[in-house]
Formats: C-alpha cells, sequence, structure tokens
C-alpha cells in the first residue's frame, strides 16, 4: 500500500518558486531518501507535506486521501510528524516538557505517560535528563529529543529534515539504530540528508531532487550503480 503520494508539486515563496516539479511514492513501512544539494527543494517537500507551505500545483496523497490544504493540526493528526531541520526545541523548557508538546492529537494526550515511557525506551539518556532544560543538553542529546517530540504522536510517517547537522558520529550512529527500531515497528521513514554516503547506508530507496524538480529515483543499489549519479553526486569519475 502506498503510504504517500506527491505528484507535479509546485510551492512558491514570496511569488518565487521553490518546488517546479516534484513526484515521489512511499509504501508504508519503507525508508526513502530525499536527497539533493542546498538549495535543491528538499526541505521545502518536507514543509508541503506536513502543510507548512501550501502548494499552488499538483497534488499530496497521504493513505489515499489528498492533504491539500489541510491544516497542520489535522495532518499530524493523520499521522504525519516532521523532525525540523535545526530542531527547533523550546531551549528554556525541560525535556520532558519538550516531548509532551509533539503528543499534539487529543487522542495520544490520553496516553501520554505511555508514550512518554516509549520515547524513554528508545533514548534512555532522554530519561535520565527528563527534568533539565534542552538548552543544556549536547546536540546530539537536543537531536534525541527533537526525534522523540515527534514519535510522541505516534505517526505512521517520519519525515526527518537534516538530523544529523552538530551531532557527534557516534551519537549518528545510535540515532539510526533507534530509527532502525521505529520502522521495524510500522513506522515509515522519508530522510532528508545532504551527507548521501550516510543517507544510502539507512535507505532502501530514493528520490534525487535538483532545481525543484525530481530528476533520479532508485533503489540504493540501482543509485550507486548509476555512472552519472556517481559522478555528480559522489564525486566519482
Amino acid at each position: 500500500m502506498n503510504l504517500l503520494e506527491v505528484e507535479q508539486l509546485v510551492v512558491e515563496h514570496d511569488h518565487m518558486r521553490a518546488l517546479w516539479d516534484v513526484n515521489l511514492v512511499i509504501a508504508e513501512g519503507e525508508q526513502v531518501g530525499l536527497l539533493g544539494a542546498n538549495g535543491a527543494g528538499k526541505s521545502t517537500t518536507l514543509g508541503a507535506i506536513i502543510g507548512l507551505h501550501p502548494p499552488v500545483g499538483g497534488d499530496i496523497r497521504f493513505a489515499g486521501k489528498s492533504i491539500l490544504r489541510q491544516p497542520i493540526s489535522d495532518i499530524i493528526a493523520r499521522g504525519v510528524a516532521l523532525v525540523p531541520e535545526g530542531r527547533r526545541l523550546f531551549p528554556d523548557m525541560t525535556v520532558r516538557e519538550n516531548l509532551k508538546i509533539g503528543a499534539y492529537p487529543p487522542a495520544e494526550r490520553k496516553h501520554l505517560d505511555e508514550r512518554l515511557e516509549s520515547v524513554y525506551a528508545l533514548f534512555p539518556v532522554l530519561r535520565e535528563k527528563s527534568s533539565q532544560t534542552a538548552s543544556t543538553l549536547s546536540g546530539g542529546q537536543q537531536q534525541m529529543v527533537a526525534i522523540g517530540r515527534a514519535l510522541m504522536s505516534r505517526p505512521r510517517l517520519l519525515l526527518l529534515d537534516e538530523p544529523f547537522i552538530g551531532v557527534a558520529p557516534l551519537v549518528i550512529e545510535e540515532v539510526f539504530a533507534v530509527l532502525r527500531r521505529v520502522v521495524s515497528e510500522g513506522t515509515t521513514v522519508l530522510l532528508v540528508e545532504q551527507n548521501i554516503h550516510r543517507a544510502l547506508g539507512f535507505v532502501q530507496r530514493a528520490y534525487i531532487l535538483e532545481n525543484g524538480r525530481t530528476v533520479l529515483s532508485g533503489s540504493r543499489e540501482e543509485l550507486l550503480g548509476d555512472t552519472g549519479f556517481g559522478s555528480k553526486f559522489l564525486g566519482l569519475d
């Protein structure tokens, strides 16, 4: 079953076109990458899916139904969650308070303690630091809070926008292990990542954006075996 379908997506920022023609399809349970250089339109695509950037053309369907121009709260309630670039935590609030914000859908507020326990099970260090303010955490720990906050709504689709900026390599491996566990439990993941080598070590398939358009897609093996992709995006001759 296709969980997400993005078709001929067009988005404008202040009357300037940011996306011209983005197309992607993700089946339930997949790990998919959205890759490309800075300014290719990756973050804008995620923003359009979650409702931050209303498209001016194309369609976005989640679980078979269009979510175009739906309020962000409704899209989250349907089962989509975003881990934004830069984490965007509330620095003066505690870890626990930041996590609780993620249990936004009314159905999840009834199970707040259960959801907190599930996040603490994934990231034990957050239980230890639950009473500390987010500003006192390391970059990697702050990223764990951002991911945990998104998981508080029990999303069917988790959107991750450059989650490893400012994160130490050992913590990156720890976070990837958590994401694999999350996928094994039924969550679908769409990962935006500028480090293509790193992304292809995690995803099963990927879409490549260039200048606001989908220009290439394929499995990890297909992309790595494509000489054009290798020379342009991996620096291989």
